[in-house]
């Protein structure tokens, strides 16, 4: 079985805070984690993984996220992403997936749909693709 994706759902009002959130937790250095730990302790044993994100709407001018080495940038549309945007987010997700990150963060502006979110997320084929922890709140 293919280990799951850390994944850490990061919800701020705006994009600044949302992405130095995620900056932040980048900085911890990856470890052996199970599927319900902390967000502080997100992680995997990444010998060959990177990490991805998934950021909604546009970026800000002094970003602290910039794809490189280790690390995938992906920014889509601003919108629902359980309604309108749930095909782009579908797409997107299942690009970084077949890559095999060892931890997966999606900043989102808006918790209107959180619950709804992480349950699609939490459901088949995701399920097995992805180790959902706690939602940071930016």
């Amino acid at each position: 079985m293919m280990a799951r994706a850390a994944t850490v759902l990061v919800i701020g009002a705006s994009a600044a805070a949302r992405e130095q959130a995620i900056a932040a937790l980048l900085a911890i250095p990856p470890t052996v984690v199970s599927a319900d730990a902390d967000a502080a302790g997100v992680g995997k044993d990444t010998s060959q993984a990177f990490d991805a994100v998934i950021l909604e709407g546009m970026g800000v001018a002094a970003t602290p996220l910039e794809t490189g080495p280790g690390l995938q940038v992906v920014r889509i549309a601003p919108g629902c992403l359980c309604c309108d945007g749930n095909l782009v987010l579908r797409v997107t997700l299942n690009r970084l997936l077949r890559q095999r990150p060892g931890r997966l963060f999606l900043g989102l502006a808006s918790s209107e749909h959180l619950d709804q979110l992480r349950s699609w997320l939490a459901a088949p084929p995701y399920d097995q693709l992805l180790a959902l922890n706690p939602t940071v709140h930016a």
